[in-house]
């Protein structure tokens, strides 16, 4: 799908904030409400837009313990990566969830309450799934960059 500055100004406008107006988008974009409320409602239909969310702070829900791990499985069969895939869906701890090359297979993205709780996730949950080989656990010292928007 082409773009046009106004489109790409638009998406990096409801990437900053969503919950913007129509009207508040038309004054900054230059352009009429109605104008504006058709633009969004085309990216919607096409799916360059596909949902809306809340992004929330994580030292305010007491998730900010986050914990990058490697996974490799015991081997690369279909059904154990289909049946690895669908218990990992399951994990709420789990916030993201990477199928990689290289030494791994996985790199999931967990967010935890402190250490104990990433212990408590591991030996209860994830060690628990099947045809696991190896985990590699790297911590968070500080966020550098953190952003969900796309610039196009």
């Amino acid at each position: 799908m082409a773009f046009d500055d106004t489109d790409r100004k638009l998406l990096l406008f409801l990437q900053e904030d969503s919950k913007q107006t129509t009207k508040e988008l038309s004054y900054k974009l230059g352009l009429s409400v109605t104008a504006v409320y058709e633009r969004i409602r085309k990216l919607e239909n096409t799916g360059v837009i596909s949902k809306y969310v809340a992004i929330l702070d994580r030292h305010k829900i007491d998730r900010n313990f986050i914990v990058l791990c490697h996974v490799k499985l015991t081997q690369h069969k279909k059904e154990y990566v289909l049946k690895f895939e669908r218990e990992i869906m399951t994990l709420h701890e789990v916030t993201e969830c990477f199928h990689v090359s290289g030494d791994y297979d996985y790199i999931l993205k967990i967010a935890v309450k402190d250490m104990e709780d990433y212990r408590n996730f591991m030996l209860s949950k994830l060690t628990t799934l099947q045809h696991i080989s190896s985990t590699h656990s790297s911590f968070m010292i500080s966020e550098v960059k953190n952003t969900t928007a796309i610039v196009l």
